[in-house]
């Protein structure tokens, strides 16, 4: 599906509703630049996630903890630029929402003045649900995001599969209703059992979206350069890997230095 057949001409968090009530499955991938957001929105996916994983991908930090707002923003007004139809959504950092809800509200309105951005994102559930309400009723929509959550892995202590033990899969399905009354338009549900998934999806109203979480949920999430090939270090079980950029680039950059080095290039038609 390209910009040109897509059903909806602009992807908004009513649309996504309607994609869930209708049963449509909702396509969303991460973005960090104009170049790459650009080729994501003209082939159509539904929604783009400037995510800070841009922390590991772009940065290449260990964990997403390190990134800043400032760069974030960053990140969104380059994908912003480059967007016609998809909903795009940027995660708030670490340490700019936590235990303040005036924080969380300050650093929501910088995004969405500063980056031109639709919504965006949080981590956490009953935690965070006062943050949420005072920056929805500031008239920012919110994503919530349940599940392994990047930004407390020196919680968890590893990123393995949340919610396996019956309290914390409790835990999660009240966290889930909590986001969607405090209104969340959607929610990521993130490296969590299937079933689970499925029993989170049936029963909130707002959408599911899932990375690592099976296919029962409203729509899935993947990391642009890990389904490009791009990133062989990352190889998790739900990960589905659709190209090899990193074997094709490699292969390119080999061929450019061997016809600088064999005076192959530039040729006559190359050069004015």
């Amino acid at each position: 599906m390209s910009i040109h057949n897509r059903p909806y001409s602009r992807i908004t968090t009513k649309v996504l509703k309607t994609m869930k009530d209708r049963g449509e499955k909702i396509a969303m991938l991460t973005a960090y630049d104009y170049t790459s957001a650009k080729i994501i929105d003209k082939a159509g996916v539904d929604v783009i996630l400037v995510g800070d994983s841009a922390s590991n991908v772009m940065a290449g930090h260990a964990s997403t903890l390190p990134i800043t707002l400032d760069q974030m923003i960053y990140h969104a007004a380059s994908v912003v630029r480059a967007n016609v139809a998809a909903l795009v959504v940027v995660d708030i950092p670490f340490g700019y929402y936590q235990g303040n809800s005036k924080t969380a509200l300050e650093s929501a309105i910088r995004i969405m003045k500063e980056s031109g951005a639709h919504c965006i994102k949080m981590e956490g559930g009953e935690e965070i649900k006062e943050s949420i309400a005072r920056i929805i009723t500031a008239g920012i929509p919110v994503m919530g995001h349940l599940g392994l959550t990047p930004q407390s892995i020196n919680k968890f202590g590893t990123y393995t599969v949340r919610a396996k033990d019956q309290d914390e899969a409790d835990k999660l399905l009240h966290d889930a209703k909590v986001l969607e009354e405090a209104g969340c338009f959607a929610v990521v549900l993130e490296k969590i059992p299937a079933k689970l998934a499925e029993v989170v999806t049936n029963t909130v109203t707002i959408p599911t979206i899932g990375i690592g979480a099976g296919p029962h949920v409203d729509g899935q999430v993947l990391v642009f350069h890990d389904m490009l090939g791009l990133n062989k270090d990352f190889s998790p079980r739900f990960l589905r890997r659709y190209c090899d950029l990193e074997g094709e680039i490699n292969a390119a950059v080999q061929q450019y230095i061997s016809d600088v080095k064999m005076k192959d290039f530039p040729n006559e038609n190359e050069q004015y």
